[in-house]
């Protein structure tokens, strides 16, 4: 498994994240938030991805932006969280890549923190 970047404990499976490409990164980061919007919703992506980038709202928005999603669909949910089309999740990827210096970090941290998400799918 080594090569896939696959592990079976999350602190190996960071490790191994730490190994890969920036492009193999944002695809895997790409796929599952895709994956989890489908499974679980797009609010789960939007929270899990929010925590691990370490971005308030308007970073957010921003990011959104950055990778192509258009501000206007960015939406709130009833109780005011931030909401986008499941289709436009993607957009989070080069977004962070645009934003932030250590994007590579970010990505790895969500990645990893969705361990459990990896294994169930």
């Amino acid at each position: 498994m080594a090569a896939t970047g696959l592990s079976a404990d999350p602190q190996e499976y960071r490790r191994r994240l730490q190994e890969q490409s920036d492009e193999q990164l944002d695809a895997w980061a790409s796929e599952l938030m895709r994956d989890v919007a489908m499974r679980r919703g797009v609010l789960k992506v939007v929270g899990d991805f929010r925590q691990a980038a370490r971005l308030d709202e308007r970073g957010f928005e921003r990011v959104f932006a950055a990778g192509g999603g258009p501000p206007a669909v960015i939406g709130r949910e009833a109780d005011g969280r931030a909401m986008v089309p499941a289709i436009a999740v993607h957009c989070l990827v080069p977004g962070i890549r645009a934003e932030a210096p250590d994007a590579r970090d970010r990505l790895v941290e969500y990645l990893a923190a969705n361990f459990d998400e990896i294994v169930y799918v």
